[in-house]
């Protein structure tokens, strides 16, 4: 069996606050498991884990649709829906005899307990986020010793963010641009590489181009501080509402985009642009 972090006994006394939420949460394991057990819910009790991933997924982007958004209700239901497929999961695993919701609970509290020695042990004082990471991956490292520092990058993440974590990593045994100007020169050399292959016309050649200069803008954007996934998610929202937008003012003056003009079309374009700024 997995043997706790060292500093996992770390004593919290628990406020009354904090026992208040653990009861509500507890009302959340006692649905679930109503909702399992014999005479329960068909559709519940027919899940696996295999079923419950496309929901994980789609409840996790429907979260970040509401934080987006800003509204507090909306996300104060998306992390709802999200937090009962965790529930769900280790539902299951109890069920199978593995773990339950109290070891979920237990595995992540040790592991922030053990990853911040400067706040619940007398580990040295830390002041900036930037300090917090770099003990924060070198406990991680540490325990998992012998893994590829590019082990810990799930494969499913959104290939955007996959390559800001991939070049994380990366960085952290210093195989990174050392400023700007050189991550900004290999921006410029993808692109000249992609403008070749499309000269060629080799598919194939222009699409592993095309990766090589997304890869790189995803490292431009890691130092620059900035998260494509993020940036590109704005830009399709002010996209479709800006096209949403051509499409109202078309409809008004009782016209059909198939039929209208380039032209004419930049300028409803434009129009909505000013209307939604």
């Amino acid at each position: 069996m997995k043997q706790p972090p060292p500093d996992s006994n770390v004593d919290l006394e628990l406020s009354d606050r904090a026992r208040a939420v653990g009861e509500r949460v507890a009302r959340l394991y006692e649905v679930m498991a109503r909702l399992r057990a014999p005479g329960g819910c068909p559709w519940d009790r027919q899940q696996s884990l295999r079923t419950l991933r496309s929901y994980l997924l789609e409840e996790t982007y429907e979260l970040l649709e509401a934080i987006d958004g800003g509204e507090i209700e909306p996300h104060k239901e998306e992390l709802g829906d999200l937090l009962f497929q965790a529930v769900f999961q280790a539902r299951i695993r109890e069920e199978e005899g593995r773990f339950d919701l109290g070891d979920v609970a237990d595995g992540i509290a040790d592991k922030l307990l053990h990853r911040h020695p400067h706040v619940f042990t007398n580990g040295a004082r830390i002041d900036t986020p930037e300090e917090v990471r770099g003990v924060w991956e070198k406990l991680k490292q540490r325990e998992k010793h012998g893994r590829s520092i590019l082990g810990g990058v799930p494969d499913e993440l959104p290939a955007l963010l996959r390559a800001v974590r991939v070049g994380e990593k990366a960085a952290q045994v210093g195989f990174d641009w050392p400023d700007l100007e050189g991550v900004r020169a290999k921006v410029n050399e993808e692109l000249d590489e992609l403008d070749e292959a499309l000269a060629e016309g080799d598919g194939q050649h222009a699409e592993e181009e095309l990766g090589d200069l997304l890869f790189a803008l995803a490292q431009y954007a890691r130092h620059l501080k900035l998260m494509p996934e993020d940036a590109l998610r704005g830009t399709i929202r002010r996209f479709k509402e800006r096209f949403q937008g051509v499409e109202r003012l078309a409809a008004e003056r009782g016209q059909a985009l198939t039929e209208m003009e380039m032209e004419q079309l930049e300028a409803l374009w434009q129009q909505a642009k000013r209307e939604l700024s």
